[in-house]
């Protein structure tokens, strides 16, 4: 798999995304559209591909996703399926486009939550290259857990010394900041 540097790819998946965004604004006049994956990330590498995440409420997820096929989408196999997460695959020819169709909180939201991350912090960014480029030769399949676990990485609240991480349980008052 070859991956590309940003002057690449970026400004032409930005094109794609606002041409896109337009066809799906029209179809779904309520969603919430984002764009995600590297190519929303300023100095990520990428395989040149485009990643929209499709937010609607929980009620209209089934409807949403059935008027994007309607219109040429296509679900992806092989790939987490839930009443509140649909990946689609773009009809484009050009670009590889995917759509994350999520419902609006729902844990899948994790989309955003990651790419806020990266945007924030050039550091992560340059990890995640790094981790990219090192395991680009080993096939898709370990690319993408070696990706997952970064991404479980830094979306998990680390706990400092003397500090309570929200979710930690409290046990025999061990968290207490008072």
């Amino acid at each position: 798999m070859k991956l590309l540097e940003p002057s690449e790819y970026q400004a032409a998946a930005g094109a794609v995304y606002l041409s896109v965004v337009q066809e799906i604004a029209w179809l779904l006049p309520l969603a919430q559209l984002e764009h995600i994956g590297a190519s929303a990330i300023p100095g990520a590498v990428s395989k040149g591909d485009l990643d929209i995440c499709v937010l609607v409420t929980a009620q209209e997820h089934a409807r949403a996703v059935q008027v994007l096929q309607g219109a040429g989408y296509v679900a992806k196999k092989d790939t987490l399926r839930t009443p509140e997460l649909c990946m689609l695959l773009s009809p484009r020819t050009d670009t590889d486009v995917a759509l994350q169709v999520v419902a609006k909180g729902s844990e899948f939201e994790f989309f955003l939550h990651f790419r806020d991350a990266l945007r924030a912090d050039p550091r992560l960014v340059e990890q995640y290259n790094l981790l990219k480029q090192r395991f680009a030769p080993f096939g898709m399949e370990r690319y993408r857990e070696e990706k997952s676990r970064f991404i479980t990485t830094v979306l998990t609240p680390q706990v400092l010394p003397g500090r309570c991480a929200e979710s930690a349980p409290v046990a025999s008052g061990a968290c207490n900041l008072d």
